[in-house]
């Protein structure tokens, strides 16, 4: 990216739609001028322009809730931003993983989603729990405890996959094969690799 082909309003800013690199949630809307837009790229770190107190700020720099920035882009018009991050805890000043938790249409009733909807939704939960770490929540025991934890829960509920299939029992299986999916989920946000990336593989053994 070069800054100057970034196309700055009359007040000198860009919007900065900032998304979590791993489960692709929109976390914030902020604003950036040409010295925050560099100090990001420099230090890989989020930094905006404040509009209210017209200043530069850090995110995290007080919270502690940094935002490691993972790649940059902007649109075809040059004149916003994707900031694709690693957040380091949540990103609203009200302690929620996204500012973006309220909805409009709460009463619209929406229609069947995509059959694979769930592994993104689930991708976006656990991303959240990872970054709230709700007290009493079995996820944020999960990453309080670590990957060793982690894998070792991976190894029981694939045990459990392969009894329930020499078992011949398809209702044992679907739970047992949901925990399996359920614990590598968190274990893929733990290593910070994105399901993206895995999909991506079998996309490219596919086509072989």
């Amino acid at each position: 990216m070069s800054i100057e082909q970034i196309k700055f309003d009359e007040k000198g800013l860009v919007p900065a739609i900032v998304q979590d690199a791993q489960s692709k949630e929109v976390l914030t809307l902020a604003y950036m001028n040409k010295e925050s837009l560099q100090k990001s790229i420099d230090t890989r770190n989020t930094w905006f322009y404040s509009r209210s107190r017209q200043e530069l700020w850090h995110k995290g720099a007080t919270s502690g809730n940094t935002q490691d920035i993972i790649d940059m882009r902007y649109d075809c018009d040059a004149d916003a931003i994707v900031v694709l991050v690693d957040p380091k805890g949540p990103a609203c000043h009200k302690g929620d993983y996204s500012c973006f938790s309220d909805s409009i249409l709460a009463e619209t009733k929406v229609g069947k989603p995509d059959r694979f909807a769930i592994i993104n939704e689930l991708e976006s939960l656990i991303a959240e729990r990872e970054a709230e770490m709700p007290e009493g929540s079995y996820t944020t025991y999960l990453f309080e405890k670590g990957v060793d934890k982690i894998l070792k829960k991976i190894g029981e509920e694939a045990g459990e996959v392969i009894i329930a299939a020499k078992n011949r029992d398809p209702e044992e299986l679907k739970w047992e094969v949901a925990d399996l999916l359920f614990h590598t989920l968190v274990l893929l946000r733990e290593q910070k690799l994105p399901i993206d990336e895995v999909l991506a593989v079998l996309e490219e053994r596919h086509k072989k």
